[in-house]
């Protein structure tokens, strides 16, 4: 009954309100008729009288302003003809100043009768309409002062859009009057989302100069405002603003300088996080990632600025746990990323003492993260990191790809991810570079004491480009030498070949073999380069105490002696001793292969370590006669086995493959090759594959049909290689 009765009170109020306006309404439109300018602004005032009532729910009352302000249009039409008030803009100014209740202000060169701000008596006060109980009571006011903000809180945004757009309003003007009477005016209203809205309309609506030299005043009223309002995304436009502002014009940076702007809202910042106790942390950092923001466009010089903004950072997040905020992790990763970013330069990134006390932060799933984005972000820009102190920071700041950080275990994370992480700080140690030695050797140093700190599982990601890194600074080095005692020796090969067996020496604890063998065979061939026998002969034997002890599985042997073989056919450092005791193991673990074709094929291989065209003086045919006399009675053997075990012969590939090397040798003018000993090589291929027992195939087939066709095209080319091939009979 109560509820019923307060509606029809109120559409009585409503309706005699209506009532009032339409009857000032009337006499106010006779007076502009009639030209009657005092006439005019005493109806008008009559009129707006009616708006003074706290009667009225909300929305009623905004159907009252509506239709007092659709009457007050033909008020707005006469102010804007000068010709029939014969008023001067500045006289019609003066005039309504003693008009009671209005205040109308410029717009275009004429009065806009509609944006008024009425007196004190003449702002809105409205009614909140009673229920029985505290509870509802409390949820309807509640639900008016929403319909109120709704209502009224554009029309002040609008009133501010026409404001900043009067041509009389200028920067003195603004700072002086305008700015301050506003301010107090949102400071004073007490609800948030106002406040956060017309925060929002002074910064979009006034211009950029204004802003910037008003920037105490405006700035100084945030703290001031309610504990909720959303003041991140405010000073964040304001920021984003003042940034733009600053990028129009080069010659704007002094006028940022000299208001102290950077100062002003680090300083306007830090007010508002201490005066919002409640405001989440994810807020706060989204403050400074702004901040940092406008200080990277407009102060890119000022490094200071920006390891202030990150120490401000570094602050907030003291004394708290590792961030778990998902949204707050990202705002630290923008932070983080920012500076990368701008100077496409992770060596400037590495002067930022508190860059790295920010990533601490971060979790160790975040941190790995962010260190991926600072390895791309060097690999992408090609930086050459050029120091040993700075390569220490930059592995400091990549320490979650480097080893376990606190909670996550290299048995916890997934191995395609593990090994692109790996993959990634392995691309990262071929930029570290320095033309002087000695800081090259320091730097390969500090690399090395971090990735030991790894663990096992790393190790042969990171080892390898580590050796390699080495083995560009010894070729560097090359022919010089010195005494390695003591710390400050300079850097020689023979001092970097130590560090170099140390640390393939460390992926025994993986264990990986087949990879350290290869890696000391890459030594070797190091240190032949830099005429130092002892040492290559060193990493062959540690080589081969390798294949002896560790490789086991038989695949891994046969590519493990090729490379031997390889390798040692490169060499040509070693005397006739030393040279004899390698080829000998070699040739002796190549005949101790598993599987029968696999030991032909190490055994002929074996042939070229007998003759080497480009080294004066290994050029022994009968050894090479014998590899591959060798190598064929292994062939047959072969042959004779799969005859046994299959009941067919086989494909006669490895016969073939023997021809070819023969073919070799006969070409290079080993004496021991003869047209003869070729001639009855092809012969004896063909009785093997005319025989019951061979099986043939298609690729073996194929493989001497193609021998044959090149012997017969050497036999036709004429010339001495003519003549040589003319005896064999095909």
């Amino acid at each position: 009954m109560m509820i019923s009765n307060g509606i029809e009170d109120e559409e009585k109020w409503l309706a005699e309100g209506i009532a009032g306006i339409q009857h000032n309404a009337f006499y106010l439109h006779r007076a502009v008729d009639s030209n009657n300018l005092r006439e005019a602004l005493k109806y008008s005032a009559q009129l707006l009288s009616e708006l003074r009532t706290s009667k009225l729910s909300p929305h009623k009352y905004y159907e009252l302003y509506m239709r007092a302000f659709d009457e007050l249009r033909r008020l707005e039409m006469f102010f804007k003809d000068e010709d029939r008030h014969g008023c001067s803009i500045v006289d019609l100014y003066e005039l309504v100043q003693h008009a009671g209740n209005v205040l109308p202000r410029l717009s275009d060169n004429a009065y806009d009768a509609h944006i008024c701000f009425g007196d004190p008596e003449l702002r809105p006060s409205f009614r909140i309409s009673g229920l029985q109980g505290p509870v509802r009571e409390k949820e309807k006011l509640e639900k008016e002062r929403s319909e109120l903000r709704d209502l009224v809180t554009p029309m002040w945004g609008k009133n501010l859009h026409v404001l900043s757009q009067i041509e009389g309003v200028d920067l003195e003007i603004y700072r002086d009057s305008v700015l301050p009477r506003v301010l107090e005016q949102i400071v004073n209203c007490k609800d948030e989302l106002a406040q956060y809205y017309l925060m929002d309309c002074i910064i979009q609506v006034f211009p950029d100069e204004y802003h910037l030299q008003t920037l105490e005043t405006l700035l100084g009223a945030c703290p001031q405002l309610q504990p909720t309002v959303d003041l991140k995304t405010v000073l964040s436009q304001l920021m984003e603003r003042l940034s733009n502002y600053a990028a129009s014009s080069p010659e704007l940076l002094p006028e940022f300088l000299q208001v102290e702007a950077f100062s002003k809202l680090s300083n306007a910042i830090g007010k508002v996080i201490e005066a919002q106790v409640d405001m989440p942390i994810v807020g706060a950092i989204t403050l400074y990632v702004s901040l940092l923001s406008f200080t990277l466009r407009v102060h890119p010089d000022r490094l200071d600025y920006v390891d202030q903004v990150l120490g401000a950072c570094v602050k907030i997040l003291s004394g708290k746990a590792k961030l778990e905020d998902s949204k707050a992790t990202k705002q630290v990763v923008a932070l983080l990323s920012a500076p990368l970013d701008k100077y496409d330069d992770i060596v400037t990134a590495l002067t930022l003492s508190n860059y790295p006390r920010v990533m601490d932060h971060l979790d160790a799933g975040t941190n790995k993260i962010m260190a991926m984005v600072i390895i791309r972000s060097i690999m992408k820009n090609k930086t050459f990191v050029s120091t040993s102190d700075k390569v220490e920071v930059l592995f400091e700041l990549i320490k979650g790809l480097i080893k376990d950080l606190e909670g996550i275990s290299t048995d916890d994370l997934d191995e395609e991810d593990f090994n692109e992480e790996q993959n990634s700080v392995a691309c990262l140690m071929h930029i570290l570079y320095n033309d002087d030695p000695e800081e090259m050797l320091k730097i390969i140093c500090t690399v090395w004491k971090h990735i030991m700190a790894g663990g096992p599982k790393r190790l042969p990601f990171t080892v390898p480009p580590l050796v390699f890194s080495a083995l560009k600074l010894v070729r560097r080095l090359q022919g010089q030498d010195g005494d390695v005692a003591g710390e400050e020796v300079p850097a020689t090969p023979r001092k970097i070949f130590q560090l170099l067996n140390q640390i393939i020496e460390s992926l025994s604890v993986v264990p990986a073999p087949e990879l350290a063998l290869r890696l000391y065979l890459q030594c070797a061939e190091g240190a032949n380069d830099c005429d130092l026998e002892p040492v290559a002969y060193d990493f062959f034997t540690q080589a081969f105490v390798l294949y002896e002890e560790e490789v086991a599985d038989s695949k891994a042997q046969v590519t493990a002696i090729h490379l031997i073989i390889g390798t040692l056919q490169r060499m040509n450092v070693f005397g006739v001793e030393n040279r004899d005791t390698l080829t000998h193991k070699a040739t002796g673990y190549s005949a101790k292969l598993l599987k029968k074709p696999d030991q032909c094929r190490a055994v002929y291989a074996c042939s070229h370590l007998f003759w080497v065209d480009d080294q004066d003086g290994i050029k022994d045919g009968e050894r090479v006669l014998l590899c591959l006399k060798r190598s064929l009675r292994i062939a047959n053997a072969a042959q004779q086995m799969a005859n046994v075990t299959r009941g067919s012969s086989g494909p006669v590939t490895l016969f073939v493959e023997i021809l070819n090397k023969y073919l070799y040798y006969f070409e290079k003018g080993n004496p021991q090759i003869t047209a003869s000993v070729i001639q009855g090589l092809v012969d004896l291929i063909k009785t093997e594959m005319q025989s019951d027992s061979a099986t043939g195939g298609p690729a073996s087939d194929a493989f001497f049909t193609s021998t044959l066709r090149y012997i017969q095209f050497q036999k036709q080319k004429g010339g001495a290689m003519g003549e040589k091939y003319e005896p064999i009979k095909l």
